[in-house]
Formats: C-alpha cells, sequence, structure tokens
C-alpha cells in the first residue's frame, strides 16, 4: 500500500469535519453552536425541590433498567466543540437555525433549569473519563421524557392559536416507560397507566434540561451496528440538521421509540428545544437519508466483495462517505457494466509502486526499468508515464483534502449556472414553422407551446448562491424535456490555483524530483481536475441546487396545505353546494347545518328557459331556508356567479339574506369517483358527490379536504418536479399535524378523519368505528383502550388529541349498555382482561379538552385548590374562580402548589376555561361571502381593494379579488415593512386564505393577468 493512500484512508476520521459536507450541505458556526444550547445560571431553590429523593413510584420503572449504570452525569461534554471545526456557513437552513436557537436561549429560565444549569456546570469543570460516554444515556432520556416545557417560539408556527395553545399541552406528568413495557409484558394491568404518584413526575421534569450528548447504551449500540459506518451519527446529524447535539439525541429517541411528529411538538416540547413540527420533520428526513445511506453504502460493500475487488482500504472509503454524491463518486468506477477505469487498468499492471516512489522517492524512480515492450500498457516509457498519471490523478480526485480544498476555492469564486436553447428544440421549431401551413395544428404546436413556457431560461445565467428555488425547478424541468441544456460555470481562476496548490502543497514529492516528473505531477492534476474533479463538483453543485430547490417547494406545499385544512368552519346555516356547467347543468346540493345531504338536484342555468330553472332555485332555497350558496370555481364559475349575483340584487329570495362563496373545487371531481365517496355516497351519481363535496369543503374544510389526496387540493408548484416519495410523507405529516391539534370527536368523526389521528392508523380508525356502532358511543378516553390493536402506545399517542363531547352523546350515554360491552371485551382481547377489567364507563368532563390522561390528577388538584368541579369546565364561575387565583398568585407559584410545571398547568387553565366546543380554527378567516360582482374590465391602474391569497407559490401569491382571474403580487413587493411583526420571519410570508389589501399594478386582459401590489395584511 502506497504511503499517499495510506493517509487519506486509514485515518477517516481527521477528515470528518472538514469535509462533512460533500453534497454541500452547509453547518452553523461555531461560537453559535456551543453558545446558545447552555443553559442559564441555576436557580437555587426549584433544584433543592426538585432533586428530592425519588418516591415509591420509581421502583417499578427502575427494575427495567437495573443492568445499566446509573451515574447522574452526562458523560464526555468536551466533545461537542468538534461540530464548530466546519468551515461552510452558508446553509440553507441557518437562518432559521440562528433564529431558533437564539429565540429559545431567553426562553430557558423556568424553575426547572436550575438542576439543569448546575449539571451542566459541574460537567464543564470535571473531567470525565471517556468510558462513562454512554454510561448515563437511559438515565437521562427517560428522566427527559416527561419534564417541564418552556414557552414556544413563534418563529415557524404551525398555525396562529391563543396562548394556550402556543404553549406545552402536557409536560412533566409521566413517561413514555408504560408504553414500552406494555410491549414486554402485555399481561400486566398497567399497561395503561399514566397518572403515576406526583412526585416521581416531579423528580423526573427536574432533569429534563440536562441535554444529554449521546444516546442510550443500548439504543447507541443498536444504531452503531446497524449503520456501521465510520462517522458519528449524532454529530453528522446536528452537523446538517444545525440542530444542537442534545436535541438530536432526544429526537432520535423518541422516534426510535415510535413517537409521532404531533405528540413530540405538543407533548415532549422540553425533549426537542421547543422546535415546531416543521423543524422536527426536517430532523427526522435527515435521519432517514442518513440511515438510507449507511444501508446503501452496506449492500455496495457486499456487491464489490462478491466481485472480489474490495480491499480494505476501499471499504473504508466507502464507510466514510457522508451523502449519496460522494458514495456513488467512490463506487461508480467499481459498478457492473462500466468500463474498467484508466486507474484500474494501471493498477493492474502493478504501476501503483511506481506512483508512491514518485511521492516518497523520486530519486529512485526510473521509468525504464518498467518497460516491457509485449505488454499493453507498459510498451514504452510514455505508456508507463501515462499509467502513472492516471493512478494519481484517481488518489487526487478522492483526496479528501484535495476535494475539500477545491470546494473552498469554488465558494470564494463566482460559480453560475447557465441554460440556453437546445439544439434539438431548435431544430424541432425549426420543423414546426415549415410544416406549419401544410398540417392540422396538434402535437407540434403543443411542443411549440412547451417551448415557449422556457423563453426565460433561453440564455439564462445566474450565480449559483443566488438563484431561486422555482428557478432551479424550472430549468430541470426544461432539461428533463430536452429544450434546455445546463451547465455549471466554474472559473479559469479555480483551475490555476487548485493546480498551482496541488504542485506545490498537497502532492509535492518529498524529495528532489527530475523536471520529466514534475511533469507528470502537473499533468496528472489537470488530468484530474478536469476528467475527475470538474464533473463531480458538476453533479454536486445542480444536486445541492435541486435538493434545496426541492426542499423549498415541499416546505411551501406543506404551509399552503396547513393554511387550507385550518380555514375557519361555517357553521350553523344551510348550504347549497354548486358544481357549475355549461352542458350537463349546473349540479346541487342542499346540505344541513351539520353536513347532512337534504337534497340534491341538476338545474340547466345557462341554456333556454332560465326563467323556470330561477323559479326552481328560489323555492329549494325557501323550502330548506338556504341562506349560502357555495360555487366551485370550476368552468362556467363565472356565469354561474352572474346568475346568483342577479337573482340577489333582484331580491328574488327575499325575505332571505343569501349570499355566495367562490370556492377551490380541485380535487373535487377526483373524490366523487374514489371508493372513500362510494362508501359514503352509494346510490348518488359522481357528478352530484362532486356537488356535496364543494359544499362541504365551507362547511367544515379539515373534515373534507382529508379525504382528497393532498396532491390534488390545487396549492403549491412544481409538485411533479419534486420527490413524490418526499412530497407525500411531508404532507401526509401537516394533514395529521392539523387533525391532530384541531382535535376529534371520537363519537361524530368520519372514519377516514380518524386515520390522520397521531397514533392511529386505516386499521385503528376502522375498529374504532365497529366499536362505537356495536357497543354505543365512547363515555370516556379510557374506553379506547378496549379496541382491537388500540395498544399502551397508541392509546398515549393519540389520546391527548381525542375529545369526548357530551354535548354530541345521545341521551342514552347513561345506560348500562355500554357496561355490558365492557365486561364482555376482556374475554375476547386475550391476555388483557386485567387491564380492561378496570376501565371505568362514567363520563369524564376533562376528555372534552386538549389536557392529555396524564395529568389528570394535577388538573383534579388545581380545581380543589381554586374551589371548581371538573362539571364546571367552560363556565364563567370557574374562569372567574381562575383568574381570581393567578391574579393574587403567580402562574409559577401555583404550580409549586399543585407539583407540576408551569408550562403544564397553564394548559390546564386552558382547558379548564375553555368554552365546550373550543376550536382553534376560530382565529383563522372564514370564506368571503359576496352578493354582487366585479369583472376583470373593471379594473383600473390604481385602484385599491381586498382580497384572500388564494395560492402561493416560489415567486410570489395569487390573490383572488373576485373578479374571476387571480392577481399575482410579486414577491418582490411583498416586503417586511408590509408584513405584521409575526410574520416578518417566514419565507414568503403570505399563505392560502390571508385576507391582504392590494394594487392593482397592471392589466393585461388579452392575456388574463393582473399585477398587483401589497399594501397590507388585514388582521
Amino acid at each position: 500500500m502506497m504511503r499517499k493512500s495510506r493517509k487519506t484512508t486509514a485515518k477517516p476520521v481527521e477528515y470528518k469535519d472538514p469535509y462533512s459536507d460533500l453534497s454541500f450541505s452547509q453547518t452553523i458556526s461555531s461560537d453559535e453552536d456551543t453558545e446558545e444550547w447552555r443553559p442559564p445560571e441555576p436557580k437555587p431553590k426549584v433544584p433543592r425541590k426538585t432533586a428530592t429523593a425519588p418516591a415509591a413510584g420509581e421502583k417499578k420503572a427502575s427494575v427495567k433498567r437495573a443492568a445499566k449504570p446509573k451515574e447522574p452525569k452526562i458523560p464526555k461534554e468536551p466533545k461537542v466543540p468538534k461540530v464548530p471545526k466546519e468551515p461552510k456557513p452558508r446553509a440553507p437552513r441557518k437562518p432559521a437555525a440562528e433564529r431558533k436557537t437564539k429565540a429559545t436561549k431567553v426562553l430557558k429560565d423556568s424553575g426547572a433549569s436550575g438542576l439543569a444549569g448546575t449539571k451542566r456546570k459541574n460537567i464543564e469543570e470535571g473531567k470525565n473519563k471517556a468510558g462513562e460516554k454512554l454510561a448515563d444515556g437511559p438515565h437521562v432520556l427517560r428522566e427527559e421524557e416527561s419534564g417541564p416545557s418552556v414557552r414556544i417560539k413563534e418563529e415557524r408556527l404551525s398555525f396562529i392559536m391563543s396562548e394556550a395553545h402556543q404553549a406545552d399541552r402536557w409536560a412533566g406528568e409521566g413517561s413514555s416507560l408504560a408504553g414500552l413495557k406494555a410491549k414486554k409484558e402485555e399481561v400486566e394491568t398497567e399497561d395503561f397507566t399514566f397518572d403515576e404518584p406526583c412526585q416521581k413526575k416531579q423528580k423526573t421534569s427536574g432533569t429534563i434540561l440536562g441535554q444529554p450528548t449521546a444516546l442510550p447504551l443500548s439504543l447507541a449500540n443498536g444504531l452503531r451496528n446497524e449503520l456501521n459506518m465510520n462517522w458519528d451519527f449524532i454529530e453528522l446529524l446536528s452537523t446538517l440538521t444545525c440542530v444542537e447535539r442534545w436535541v438530536c439525541v432526544n429526537i432520535i429517541s423518541l422516534l426510535r421509540e415510535e413517537n409521532t411528529v404531533p405528540f413530540m411538538v405538543r407533548y415532549r416540547k422540553d425533549m426537542i428545544n421547543h422546535m415546531d413540527a416543521d423543524a422536527v420533520r426536517d430532523v427526522q428526513l435527515v435521519y432517514e437519508e442518513l440511515c438510507s445511506l449507511a444501508k446503501k453504502t452496506q449492500s455496495v460493500i457486499q456487491t464489490l466483495k462478491k466481485d472480489g475487488v474490495l480491499t480494505a482500504e476501499l471499504e473504508q472509503e466507502l464507510r466514510s462517505c457522508r451523502s449519496s454524491d460522494e458514495l456513488d463518486h467512490v463506487y461508480s468506477p467499481y459498478k457492473k457494466g462500466s468500463k474498467l477505469t484508466k486507474a484500474r487498468r494501471a493498477k493492474a499492471l502493478g504501476l501503483e509502486v511506481a506512483v508512491s516512489a514518485l511521492l516518497d522517492s523520486p530519486h529512485t524512480l526510473d521509468l525504464r526499468e518498467w518497460v516491457k515492450p509485449d505488454t499493453e500498457g507498459l510498451s514504452s516509457v510514455e505508456e508507463v508515464a501515462t499509467g502513472v498519471e492516471h493512478i494519481l490523478a484517481d488518489m487526487i480526485a478522492k483526496d479528501p483534502e484535495t476535494l475539500g480544498y477545491i470546494k473552498t476555492l469554488c465558494e470564494n469564486s463566482y460559480v453560475n449556472i447557465q441554460s440556453s436553447v437546445s439544439k434539438s428544440a431548435l431544430k424541432e421549431r425549426e420543423q414546426e414553422m415549415s410544416v406549419q401551413g401544410h398540417q392540422k395544428p396538434g402535437a407540434h404546436q403543443n411542443k411549440g407551446k412547451d417551448i415557449d413556457k422556457f423563453h426565460l431560461y433561453f440564455d439564462f445565467n445566474c450565480n449559483i448562491q443566488r438563484i431561486q428555488s422555482h428557478q432551479t425547478l424550472a430549468i430541470n424541468r426544461g432539461e428533463s424535456l430536452k429544450i434546455l441544456t445546463v451547465k455549471v460555470n466554474i472559473p479559469d481562476r479555480v483551475k490555476s490555483d487548485f493546480t498551482r496548490w496541488c504542485i506545490n502543497t498537497r502532492w509535492r514529492p518529498k524529495t528532489f524530483a527530475r523536471e520529466e516528473l514534475n511533469a507528470m505531477i502537473r499533468n496528472a492534476v489537470e488530468d484530474s481536475y478536469k476528467r475527475l474533479i470538474l464533473p463531480f463538483l458538476t453533479r454536486s453543485y445542480r444536486t445541492k441546487l435541486t435538493s434545496a430547490a426541492e426542499k423549498e417547494s415541499i416546505a411551501l406545499f406543506v404551509r399552503n396545505l396547513r393554511q387550507r385544512l385550518l380555514v375557519c368552519p361555517v357553521r350553523g346555516c344551510v348550504i347549497m353546494g354548486v358544481d357549475p356547467g355549461f352542458r350537463h347543468g349546473c349540479k346541487l346540493a342542499v346540505l344541513s347545518p351539520t353536513s347532512q345531504i337534504l337534497h340534491t338536484d341538476v338545474v340547466y342555468l345557462h341554456n333556454s328557459g332560465q326563467h323556470r330553472e330561477a323559479d326552481k332555485l328560489c323555492h329549494l332555497m325557501m323550502k330548506y331556508s338556504c341562506t349560502r350558496v357555495v360555487i366551485g370555481n370550476g368552468t362556467a364559475c363565472r356565469e354561474t356567479e352572474s346568475f346568483f349575483a342577479d337573482l340577489i340584487s333582484r331580491r328574488c329570495f327575499h325575505p332571505l339574506d343569501v349570499s355566495y362563496c367562490i370556492t377551490n373545487e380541485a380535487g373535487a371531481s377526483i373524490y366523487s369517483v374514489s371508493p372513500e365517496a362510494v362508501k359514503e355516497m352509494p346510490d348518488m351519481d359522481p357528478n352530484i358527490r362532486s356537488a356535496v363535496s364543494i359544499g362541504r369543503r365551507v362547511q367544515d374544510p379539515l373534515a373534507e379536504l382529508v379525504k382528497i389526496d393532498p396532491k390534488h387540493i390545487g396549492i403549491g408548484t412544481y409538485q411533479h418536479d419534486v420527490s413524490a416519495g418526499a412530497l407525500k410523507a411531508a404532507l401526509d405529516g401537516v394533514v395529521q399535524e392539523c387533525v391532530s391539534f384541531v382535535g376529534v370527536d371520537i363519537n361524530i368523526c368520519s372514519e377516514i378523519l380518524m386515520r390522520h389521528v397521531a397514533g392511529l392508523n386505516a386499521g385503528r380508525a376502522k375498529n374504532i368505528a365497529e366499536w362505537r356502532e356495536q357497543n354505543g358511543p365512547f363515555n370516556n378516553r379510557e374506553q379506547l383502550k378496549l379496541v382491537k390493536g388500540m395498544g399502551p402506545k397508541s392509546y398515549q399517542q393519540c389520546a391527548g388529541f381525542i375529545r369526548i363531547n357530551p354535548q354530541t352523546l345521545p341521551s342514552a350515554k347513561f345506560s348500562t349498555h355500554p357496561a355490558a360491552a365492557v365486561l364482555e371485551k376482556p374475554v375476547s382481547k386475550k391476555g388483557k382482561g386485567k387491564a380492561c377489567g378496570n376501565i371505568p364507563t362514567s363520563l369524564n368532563p376533562l376528555d372534552q379538552t386538549c389536557i392529555h390522561p396524564e395529568s389528570y390528577d394535577v388538573a383534579q388538584r388545581f380545581l380543589l385548590l381554586v374551589g371548581g368541579a371538573a362539571d364546571q369546565i367552560g363556565s364563567a364561575g370557574l374562569r372567574q374562580c381562575v383568574e381570581s387565583k393567578v391574579r393574587t398568585s403567580s402562574v409559577e407559584e401555583l404550580s409549586r402548589t399543585v407539583e407540576t410545571t408551569t408550562e403544564t398547568l397553564k394548559l390546564i387553565i386552558d382547558g379548564l376555561t375553555q368554552p365546550p366546543g373550543f376550536d382553534i380554527r376560530q382565529n383563522f378567516g372564514q370564506a368571503d361571502f359576496k352578493r354582487g360582482i366585479v369583472s376583470m374590465s373593471d379594473l383600473r391602474v390604481g385602484t385599491v381593494l381586498t382580497g384572500r391569497v388564494d395560492n402561493t407559490t416560489l415567486f410570489g401569491a395569487f390573490v383572488d379579488i373576485g373578479v374571476g382571474r387571480s392577481g399575482l403580487i410579486h414577491k418582490s413587493k411583498i416586503t417586511l415593512d408590509k408584513l405584521p411583526v409575526s410574520q416578518r420571519r417566514r419565507s414568503l410570508a403570505l399563505g392560502p386564505g390571508e385576507r391582504v389589501e392590494v394594487r392593482v399594478l397592471n392589466v393585461e386582459p388579452q392575456r388574463g393577468r393582473i399585477g398587483l401590489d401589497l399594501i397590507r395584511v388585514l388582521q
């Protein structure tokens, strides 16, 4: 083995930090990472209180961990400062990470942070041994699962809600140990038990901010054996995501324990450093990518071993790869079907020894000694020199230090991406123009239109640091359609500086070398740069740009979908849904205030006999007292809107005060023929089902839109240009988040809606629906444990998001019928008779709140303290009692009195004082109903209008201003001074459903385009 080769591969860890972003992922700066996660100075009182001796309830949990060490200190903290060695400061998420860490740094001054601060100080002052690195993992993680939370940061709020819902919904009231225990011993009665003694809870919550830097020993060993890579998994995850190491430790632990993102964000906020759902999903995505990289690496190693080309040096190179690009760069020469590379052919001739001599002792190298006239590749001195150059070029291209240097040069230079129209596209356009007069317009015309769509990129040139995400995706699409040709231009100065550094520093021979040998090194460097390094850099830049663009596009999808799902429902009125059409008529569906179908019909408003159809409409509106009309925005929308506006202006519906709105009908036709729609409305025409769906989208947007694939709802852009798997996972995650945070009434919600609650899936939702049909409504959350497939972990994840609303229970709720079912169920449910036999059947008023069952005992103590009762939840009397108590004593003092954390008490206060049926969506705007119509011809430049954002793209926001065509606010017009303070940290700041005041900049009736300027966002 050669000297240079050993230097680059025998110590892969040495290059771990400086070159961890071969895939061009960036890291945060050193000072921020080491400074911001450090807890504040300890408050002496709270640590003394939280550090008391464990109660009896602690013994049972400790039995499960008896075989593990019990050192209370966090091991080997000085390892963390290695992360700051990363020299790359420009991370796509860095600004968010900086804001996040800086915001949470101020918010850590809670009562329980004192003990954490003391521990952190002791760890920094002490000198822990290396053997203690993983010793304390299990205890730190177990204790942190249920600790106090601090105030939520509002930087990346999933949605705006009251302070109660911004605070931690539950913290410090138990842990997931019960769920883990149940998997081992399902027969025990405490499978579902969360309400443990308060002393135990208080003790575990006091250590939450210890900030572990290592996984639990068993988890760390399992992860290490599963990945088997040369890099530190936690350190690399922290580097790539710009998230503190201890937060990454906790997130991985929670994910591997099968916790859902909504549960983590609401009930484990202290463990994840108050990150929002989007940030947690980003960490989860990188975690899954690293696991996938490790599996791919292992597969490549097995393939190379089977082919007999795997060496110890190559295996170390593969296990040191930190991105798919780097892995492909190392593996590509050995792929099956690929030609034998020049370097491998030279190595097969035995020229590696000559390369080693060239670098270590060039004075001893005589190329003439390697000449073998009868051997191809060694027949002359020139062929020997060429073979040596090829091996050296391959070594240069795979050397981490060399790659790091060339990347540094590129980052300090003007690297740009250039696109131009391809020759094949120009040739097709010429052919189209030549045959245009002889053939009917068809495929050629469509192809010509596609070419014209990319006219902005026919001569496009932009710095890769300034290119916008939508431009990257447009260029990629044009390239895939063979309309554009794309290349990355790296300045010639980079090549000259790189060549000079390689010859004079990195690959300089150790001793004096003759001129012809120096020429060989120079040729090898130039060949390596042109043939190997330059293509690698181009691929890496394109991959980096595409990945960043896809992530931003998916983030835009997620935000748009969240705001679309959380539109405030329109309740308490009869609604008519209209699916407009010309030839086949307008389909009508009259819906009750509870979304029941009262009547369906078809009217032909745009043919002859309009007076007869108008009378029919008036009769239906009067018969069902319908005051709201919802019109889909599809074909014939404007004509149908004009028809209804005319009837309203002529007071045809008098004395009813009728108004209408236009809603997005995207996905309604797809849903109307889906199996779910057929099951829900079996004997109904698909067109009528579309009208029902359009009406229900305004009555309860969340309940209706979850029935449709999020990709078909008509939000975002470039959905076909991003990873389908990543987009689906992100959209499914935000649907689960919205459904869970809003909460579902388990006794009236649909099976489809239940599927999206955290902890539930299609099977469990079906079982819940069947149990509900067989045994009647659920009287309390505890009865969920009787459902088939509802284990301790599932119950823990979903319990806080499920509501039992007494108003929706039938009068038979007090009968003994459900009790009989409870007694029969344990017999059929194997091994759970003891646990199920203790489940009560009485109503629990706390089940209608967002308070998790793990906090019920604290809620009862607080009610006793204020002199209230559980049956007074939401009443004005209880609200007055609570407010009076809070005024006389601070929340912090009250939390110490009831032995819980401040955040948990805030949640309990909100749950007790919120009115029955409280819905967080009431803070969001409803659909805009109107009585008149404005046409595009009425618009004038300078006119000030109000509208609602219809869709947000990477280049601006489309606003519905009521003229049948949405106007565009270009992102250059969305400036910080026009936005509320709460929205100034978003990437584009606007989302679907937001009401805005705009000014008309230009109107192009021929092209159907309206340019708008944002004046302000209406609150």
